[in-house]
């Protein structure tokens, strides 16, 4: 128990008692840049503190109920708004329909940072950042480059859409309770004119199918797809899916989408 809330194992939490990393993430940040930052699971605030210094409307989602009490209690500010709700199943869109300068930080939990990250990634027309606290392997994925064992899913569908780069290593300590493993904070940026040019669900189907038998060629994957005889002889259909670049998918896709039209 650590200021009247109980760290939850069910909700990942792990609260970040260092001062100098949760300053270390603030200064990471230009706030200028957005016109709404939301920060994601605040727990007992340790960025929280900081970020109400820096935006006119401070938004936080948590689930938590005794997370939330404590933060009302901590922080009776103006231009704080607290919503007790599950991020991933919260509707950017509709919430703020006409922002597309949103940016999402947090200490995440580390059972579900990956569908924070996904979440975000299916609103990047509405985020265009993101800064957070990762497992540190988890974070190694994100940013891993083609023909390397941690190229997958994660990779691929993060750097269509982001820029993104580890900003520094965080130790086990700065934590309550202690985590096993070392994290990570990274910084996804949205890239600038994005234009896939290809139909983005079937990319996406392509993508989860072509890692899901990763040591398997893309012609015997990508079989549920009905791709006829001729485009397999392609070159590119005997490669494995750690082979292609985050650009050579959205091609792969484009020769699926011609053949199937």
């Amino acid at each position: 128990m650590i200021g009247n809330v109980h760290p939850k194992k069910y909700l990942g939490q792990h609260f970040l008692i260092d001062e100098n990393i949760s300053k270390k993430i603030i200064d990471s940040v230009d706030f200028s840049k957005y016109d709404k930052v939301i920060e994601v699971g605040p727990g007992k605030g340790a960025l929280t503190k900081y970020l109400l210094y820096l935006k006119d409307v401070l938004t936080l989602i948590e689930i938590d109920k005794e997370s939330i009490l404590f933060l009302e209690n901590e922080f009776k500010k103006e231009n704080l708004e607290i919503l007790e709700k599950d991020f991933l199943k919260f509707d950017v869109l509709s919430t703020y329909p006409s922002l597309s300068e949103i940016l999402i930080i947090g200490n995440f939990p580390y059972n579900i940072s990956s569908q924070i990250l996904f979440k975000a990634i299916d609103n990047y027309k509405s985020i265009s950042c993101l800064v957070g606290m990762f497992q540190k392997e988890v974070a190694e994925r994100i940013i891993s480059k083609h023909n390397t064992k941690k190229y997958g899913i994660l990779s691929v569908k993060t750097q269509l859409l982001y820029d993104v780069k580890i900003l520094f290593n965080v130790s086990p300590n700065v934590f309550f309770p202690k985590p096993k493993v070392d994290s990570a904070v990274i910084s996804m940026t949205r890239k600038k004119n994005i234009n896939l040019n290809c139909d983005i669900n079937l990319l996406d189907k392509v993508i989860k199918l072509s890692f899901q038998q990763r040591r398997k060629k893309l012609k015997n994957s990508l079989k549920k797809l009905d791709i006829q005889e001729n485009i397999l002889e392609d070159s590119i259909f005997g490669l494995r899916p750690e082979q292609l670049s985050v650009e050579e998918f959205v091609k792969l896709t484009q020769k699926i989408s011609d053949e199937t039209i």
